[in-house]
């Protein structure tokens, strides 16, 4: 099953809110969601990248929600439908923000430079990075809090926020820490970081 069916898969199935037919329209046919990379240069940086990274995010979220101790201890428990929403659609901001283009590279083998596909990042509407993916989203169907301070704040300390701010908020909403998390495991293990 390629990355875009089981996206596709996922979202029919966990994801039933008023808008999500109409947000799953709008990824699949007027977007380039499926064909868009997770970067220019990092993880997932290549086409089809970004659906591949949201999978990714899903399945380390789901089995992070799973754990006993994130359960029992922690007290986490969230719908199939919230996780599904944090995780799936987390970095819709990056939506229509790559070009492909070349870029020269020296081969060092041979001393010459030759030109290599990259891709470069131009935002045309920028507007931050999680609070955009909440404003897009928002467009189509209604968040819970938790849902839209998780996609917010879904960097983590990675990001370029005050660092007291993104602790309050993984503090106050535990969903955030958790998709954090997740998509630090997507990034960094399976996805490996740089490419």
């Amino acid at each position: 099953m390629s990355a875009k069916e089981e996206f596709i898969q996922l979202y029919t199935d966990h994801i039933h809110r008023e808008g999500a037919d109409a947000l799953l329209d709008y990824l699949e046919h007027k977007s380039d969601f499926f064909t868009a990379p997770a970067s220019a240069r990092f993880h997932g940086a290549y086409a089809g990248g970004l659906c591949e990274h949201s999978v990714n995010v899903y399945h380390c979220l789901s089995a992070y929600l799973e754990r006993e101790r994130v359960r029992e201890l922690y007290g986490l428990e969230y719908s199939q439908e919230s996780a599904a929403v944090a995780a799936l659609l987390h970095d819709l901001c990056k939506i229509g923000c790559y070009r492909s283009g070349t870029r020269n590279v020296k081969n060092e083998a041979t001393g010459a430079w030759e030109k290599v596909p990259t891709f470069f990042y131009e935002d045309k509407l920028p507007y931050g990075h999680g609070e955009k993916s909440v404003y897009i989203i928002s467009g189509f169907l209604k968040l819970t809090r938790e849902e839209a301070m998780a996609i917010r704040w879904h960097m983590g300390f990675s990001g370029e926020e005050d660092k007291r701010l993104v602790g309050q908020a993984l503090e106050q909403y535990p969903l955030a820490f958790a998709l954090s998390v997740a998509d630090m495991e997507a990034t960094y293990f399976l996805e490996g970081g740089e490419n």
